[in-house]
């Protein structure tokens, strides 16, 4: 009797550091593993393209170390993209030209995070981007020698994408913390506990050598006719203009939950709820990385090898794991306290700045609604293509409001999936295409 292709004991969804980890592990104990990802290869954002030599040297080589532990037995699924679950193990993922039904005993859900971005006057300009997507873009050929650059928003991202940026022949005109100078001043005391992370920060001082850094920094505004040409700093207090080809901004990472939620796993504090053994409160799902806390490549590559390892019963060995994943999400809450967004933040976007960029919702509008629920129906806040992936984290910042529904496909796919899948009900197909099937 031959075996179904698309039936996996452990089904991994997520190829960045803790579907990889997570994947290897499960293999190593003689499973059939099968992993899927969105994009062309495995890595995800932190480890995109690792084969290039940039100045995180280490990275790269722990990069290189675990994509070699990836065997036959993996079975890969790149740029393909899952956005529905019909039944409980069955789930349906779309690619350029084909749907797939992918059938599993465990799922281990690694979906990642996103860059939160926080609306301001000119932010929809074009050249003012996410921090990462801007170093996502360079790695895959952009050019940007010569350009100038202003980094800004929050946390130590920023000054790893700064260093990239220059490597590459960036010009950084200003990196722009808005952490207070007294917040990174403790922060850098407590630094001192982690001689590895000392050893990283002082290679990225390195790097960044007589670049300007400014702390209690933030953008209030962007100027430009077709595309940036100069931002508006907050410093300190006053203003200052700075004439810039390039505005990388980026407010911390918000978990990418849609796919959990749609599977029923219970969310607190705004991370995927687990247990010891990472394990959610749907039995056979189990979930690691930026989901169930923002922790950084260490934090997901630990919690990735305890899924992978629990997944298949081995208990024990995972278990052996606990007191580094305890060091490293003690990290993570030094790196949350430290950075924590101030709420002068929240006075960045005026009357007129647009917040949802899909449906062109500007914050007047968003004001005068107690929910997300009631912004959605009333204005479409969160309908456009995006599905509420940049206004939702935004209003979140914003209004302290909780997106609270997630429904097939989490995704956009295309009309010709729809048509195919003996999943999706009529009610799902009318909502999507705004008729009967």
């Amino acid at each position: 009797m031959s075996r179904d292709p698309n039936l996996f004991e452990v089904l991994v969804v997520g190829g960045g550091p803790a579907g990889i980890a997570a994947a290897v592990r499960a293999a190593e104990c003689g499973v059939r593993v099968g992993i899927v990802d969105d994009n062309a290869n495995l890595g995800g954002q932190i480890w995109r393209r690792t084969q290039e030599t940039d100045s995180n040297s280490d990275l790269h080589s722990e990069a290189g170390l675990w994509m070699k532990r990836l065997s036959e037995r993996i079975i890969r699924f790149c740029g393909c993209r899952v956005f529905h679950q019909p039944e409980a193990g069955v789930l349906l993922a779309e690619n350029d030209d084909s749907l797939r039904e992918l059938r599993y005993d465990r799922l281990i859900l690694t979906t990642g995070a996103r860059e939160r971005f926080l609306p301001f006057p000119g932010w929809t300009l074009p050249n003012v981007m996410g921090a990462g997507a801007l170093q996502a873009m360079v790695k895959s050929g952009l050019p940007i020698r010569g350009k100038r650059v202003v980094v800004a928003g929050s946390g130590p991202l920023l000054l790893a994408v700064a260093a990239y940026l220059r490597q590459h022949g960036g010009k950084i005109v200003r990196i722009c913390e808005q952490a207070s100078w007294a917040s990174l001043a403790r922060f850098s005391v407590k630094l001192l506990r982690h001689p590895k992370k000392v050893a990283q920060a002082m290679r990225l001082k390195s790097d960044l050598a007589r670049v300007p850094f400014s702390a209690n920094a933030w953008p209030v505004a962007a100027q430009g006719q077709d595309r940036l040409e100069s931002v508006t700093i907050s410093l300190a207090g006053q203003s200052d203009v700075i004439p810039c080809d390039y505005l990388a901004c980026g407010f911390h990472l918000v978990p990418n939950l849609e796919l959990p939620c749609l599977l029923g796993c219970e969310i607190a504090e705004g991370f995927v709820k687990v247990d010891e053994f990472q394990q959610t409160t749907i039995k056979s799902v189990f979930c690691a990385g930026e989901p169930t806390r923002i922790g950084g490549v260490e934090s997901a590559l630990i919690e990735g090898q305890i899924a992978g390892l629990a997944a298949v019963g081995k208990l024990e060995e995972a278990r052996t794991l606990f007191p580094e994943r305890k060091k490293v999400h003690h990290f993570a809450r030094m790196l949350e306290q430290a950075f924590r967004l101030r709420p002068e933040l929240k006075n960045m976007a005026t009357r007129e700045t647009i917040v949802c960029r899909c449906e062109d919702v500007p914050y007047s509008q968003l004001k005068q609604h107690s929910s997300w629920r009631s912004a959605k129906l009333q204005t479409r806040c969160g309908m456009g293509p995006c599905q509420g992936r940049v206004c939702g984290a935004a209003t979140e910042f914003l209004f302290e409001w909780n997106p609270d529904s997630v429904r097939p496909p989490i995704f956009p796919i295309r009309l010709e999936s729809l048509a195919r899948s003996p999943y999706i009900s009529n009610t799902e197909h009318n909502a999507v295409t705004g008729g009967p099937r």
